[in-house]
């Protein structure tokens, strides 16, 4: 199984514990597209019962990260082409009107934290850690507009595409392209631009679709 079990046998809140290592898995790309979940299997790796199992499962149901199958019971949800690019549709529309609010309300502390994370970014290495450094350095800029129910949304469809992500940023070019992108992002709230902020906030999450939608898009007509 690719995640790491933990002894919940113990605790009260297994379907939390189990709940999180599972997404966490799935959103590394540990689990890949249409891994079984087997519970019971699970539920020994965590030495617990099915149900706490079973409920964390309904869970990653209702976030679009795990879906049912006729025959072969819970499977890691796989994302269409189609799917995908309306995921970074939303993204798009999202990110760049929640940093346009943000902007204005940035102090110099905000920026300071962001950039420690856009240099965590630039210098990062690993494959495992570029999606979570893209997120700490995207989300820290948005925190600054006060506005949860925008980063609920933003998490999200994050956790919905960043198993992708790390794909697309593993392409040729495109941990280079993705930090220039983040450093232009970066000096237009350090400048209090927030409509230039917007519109490079939206026209990089685009990019994410064009790159890794050509890629998708070639895998799927490989598979076939």
């Amino acid at each position: 199984m690719g995640f790491k079990s933990v002894n919940v046998a113990q605790t009260k809140s297994a379907t939390q514990i189990i709940f999180d290592a599972l997404r966490q898995a799935i959103i590394l790309g540990e689990l890949e597209d249409s891994a079984p979940l087997r519970q019971e299997e699970i539920a020994k790796a965590f030495n617990t019962s099915r149900i706490p199992v079973r409920e964390a499962i309904a869970r990653l149901e209702q976030l679009g990260l795990v879906e049912t199958r006729r025959y072969k019971g819970a499977v890691v949800a796989a994302i269409s082409i189609e799917e995908f690019n309306e995921i970074i549709d939303l993204r798009s529309v999202v990110e760049s009107d929640a940093i346009r609010r943000a902007v204005p309300l940035m102090t110099k502390e905000t920026c300071a934290k962001a950039r420690s994370h856009f240099e965590n970014f630039a210098v990062a290495t690993k494959p495992e850690a570029w999606t979570a450094l893209n997120r700490q350095f995207h989300c820290c800029l948005y925190e600054a507009g006060r506005s949860p129910n925008y980063l609920g949304v933003i998490n999200r469809l994050l956790d919905r595409v960043d198993r992708y992500l790390r794909t697309q940023l593993s392409l040729s070019g495109r941990m280079e392209t993705a930090t220039q992108e983040h450093e232009c992002i970066l000096l237009a709230c350090e400048a209090g631009d927030a409509d230039r902020a917007a519109a490079l906030t939206y026209d990089h999450v685009q990019g994410v679709k064009t790159s890794l939608g050509n890629y998708l898009k070639s895998k799927r007509e490989r598979a076939c």
